[in-house]
């Protein structure tokens, strides 16, 4: 396991770290829980090499999608504790939005979607005939790049049912070796510090399946000095 995504190239001054969102999708398989999981090129400038889960930055355009399927309150309240309400709105359609992009799968359902019209994975959910889900989605956790990183993102993962997903999978040029893995599997693989927290944050919460709750705590993770890792609850 990489200890984080720390380059020799450090600023002086920590950059401002952009919006993002993840989607971790988790099935029942034969030997258990499975988990996707794509490896990033090793030509990437940011996490080369390792296997992450879909994902990616905020778009401007992500803020104007309306689904039949929207956010559960109970889920919005949770984002919302560091998000404002149109940011967190958001955040679920990029973690959708970027796990089309990067593998091919749409988490949706019949409904309508409107939104930018020149957007790629509006015009596929269209095409399906379905609108994204975003009422299935639940608040994992959030990690922030730490302050000594060039490259920085302030990103939400959230996570769904692996068996509500269509389409064929595929990789992409910013997600490689797309597939399932058992989760115990996963752990063993390329995988930074931050994505063995969120596993493992996963693998508990497939275990107990908590019911919706407003209040419940939200992990949060980052480091404020390489290999020291900080987490609290929000």
């Amino acid at each position: 396991m990489a200890s984080d995504p720390s380059s020799s190239d450090t600023p002086p001054i920590p950059v401002e770290p952009r919006d993002a969102a993840s989607l971790v999708l988790v099935r029942d398989g034969a030997a258990g829980p499975e988990v996707l999981m794509g490896r990033r090129p090793k030509s990437a400038r940011f996490m080369p090499g390792v296997h992450v889960f879909p994902g990616g930055a905020v778009d401007e355009s992500d803020f104007v999608l309306e689904s039949d399927h929207a956010l559960a309150d109970h889920v919005l309240a949770r984002v919302r504790r560091q998000a404002a309400q149109p940011l967190a709105r958001a955040l679920a359609w990029t973690a959708v939005r970027e796990t089309w992009e990067e593998t091919g799968l749409l988490l949706g359902a019949a409904g309508r979607v409107t939104g930018d019209a020149g957007c790629p994975a509006v015009q596929a959910f269209n095409g399906a005939g379905l609108a994204p889900d975003l009422a299935s989605l639940d608040y994992l956790m959030r990690a922030v790049t730490p302050p000594y990183i060039p490259i920085r993102f302030n990103t939400r993962f959230f996570i769904a049912d692996g068996a509500a997903v269509r389409g064929p999978l595929r990789p992409c040029p910013e997600l490689e070796e797309v597939g399932w893995h058992p989760m115990d599997e996963a752990l063993r693989l390329s995988i930074v510090n931050v994505t063995e927290i969120v596993l493992n944050a996963a693998k508990r919460y497939w275990e107990a399946r908590p019911e919706p709750d407003p209040l419940r705590p939200t992990t949060m993770f980052t480091q404020d000095a390489p290999g020291h890792i900080v987490l609290r609850e929000e």
